[in-house]
């Protein structure tokens, strides 16, 4: 842990920032181990460039800094909203005149905890702090790799299953609801990746689409994008399979996309760019014709979060370097009629790219799991 800090403090300087300032999240829990539900009460914890650490909390949660390794400066307060600020201001008072660069997360750090910070430093400089922040977690180490492979264990497993159980006339959600259920059974934490999505016929078109009461049907296409987690780490897969024999166009489209996957796994390796990695898988499917239905990148890192760094996006220069871990997940999606993602979790080794994933990636038919 006292490495993770020390490559933060190595950050902070190169950024030429003074701190950072955290709430509850993934990059908190990397580096100190504690876990806050981001809730109604703001926690933060502000880690300055000389070492030391402050952190702002509910009294109620005070117990937990027990299991800090290091020291850290606590400031508490109780469930009287009028007193919050004042303890904020208190807190951070010593550096309430100074001209600081504070660096946040972005797309974590919410208003309520960001205007307290802003009163008690009126002087202070919120910017984003992504480029400080996010490299904290982009290359795994032997432990994190182990998890998230236990996680993608897990996944495969709830999903087989499940598919035992999936029979035409089953919605949506049914399908669902049993997924949920064998992911608690095979062991993951409560805390999954998103809420698993899964969609048949028409509605396999829509990337993101949420479970509804439509009816599996012959004929149809089963899309299914779920994960696990375990110990905080995540895995996110995707399979398509198929209800009865699928025509002729949907048959085409699946195995184009099972191409794009593979040219993207077993192309890639430390050194090529995530813009190269997107290209390998989009322009198989710019050659078979679908070029225009393939309507997001090609993939995203993966960990703690669901969805982080690195970027496996078209013209993106972010070099590759073992122990990344990012998705693979090609699409072809035709509205109104079917759409079909085959997604892997990979990791960036001296060998190429490592797949912690491997169930089948054709689109097979259901019947054959029952």
């Amino acid at each position: 842990m006292q490495k993770r800090l020390n490559y933060l403090i190595q950050n902070l300087e190169k950024h030429q920032l003074d701190a950072v300032a955290l709430n509850p999240g993934p990059s908190l829990n990397h580096l100190t181990g504690l876990d806050f539900h981001l809730m109604e009460r703001p926690v933060v914890a502000v880690f300055w460039a000389d070492g030391e650490m402050q952190i702002i909390l509910p009294e109620l949660e005070r117990a937990k800094l027990a299991r800090l390794p290091f020291e850290v400066c606590v400031s508490t307060f109780g469930d009287v909203i009028d007193t919050w600020q004042s303890v904020y201001t208190q807190a951070l008072e010593s550096a309430s005149k100074d001209s600081l660069r504070i660096g946040i997360e972005p797309t974590r750090l919410r208003y309520l905890e960001l205007n307290l910070l802003q009163t008690a430093l009126p002087n202070a400089n919120f910017e984003d702090g992504s480029a400080c922040i996010a490299p904290l977690r982009l290359r795994k180490d032997a432990s994190e790799l182990a998890k998230m492979k236990r996680a993608a264990e897990i996944a495969q497993n709830a999903l087989l299953e499940t598919l035992k159980t999936v029979r035409p006339g089953q919605s949506e959600k049914q399908i669902a609801a049993e997924l949920m259920v064998q992911l608690y059974r095979a062991g993951s934490d409560p805390e999954l990746p998103f809420s698993p999505i899964v969609s048949t016929g028409p509605n396999t078109a829509n990337p993101h689409a949420s479970p509804t009461d439509r009816l599996l049907g012959e004929g149809d296409f089963l899309l299914i994008d779920w994960g696990a987690g375990f110990e905080h780490y995540f895995s996110d897969i995707t399979r398509t399979f198929s209800c009865g024999e699928p025509n002729a166009e949907m048959r085409k489209i699946a195995e184009l996309v099972r191409q794009a996957n593979e040219a993207a796994r077993l192309g890639g390796k430390a050194g090529m760019t995530c813009g190269d990695i997107d290209r390998l898988a989009r322009d198989v499917i710019a050659r078979g014709g679908y070029g225009e239905r393939f309507t997001h990148r090609t993939g995203h890192g993966l960990g703690m979060e669901a969805h982080e760094a690195p970027w496996i996006v078209g013209g993106s220069p972010v070099v590759l370097e073992e122990g990344m871990v990012f998705t693979i997940e090609p699409g072809i999606y035709l509205e109104g009629f079917a759409g079909v993602r085959i997604e892997d979790d990979v990791v960036v080794t001296t060998d190429g790219l490592l797949s912690l994933t491997d169930l089948p990636r054709e689109v097979l038919p259901l019947e054959i799991f029952c």
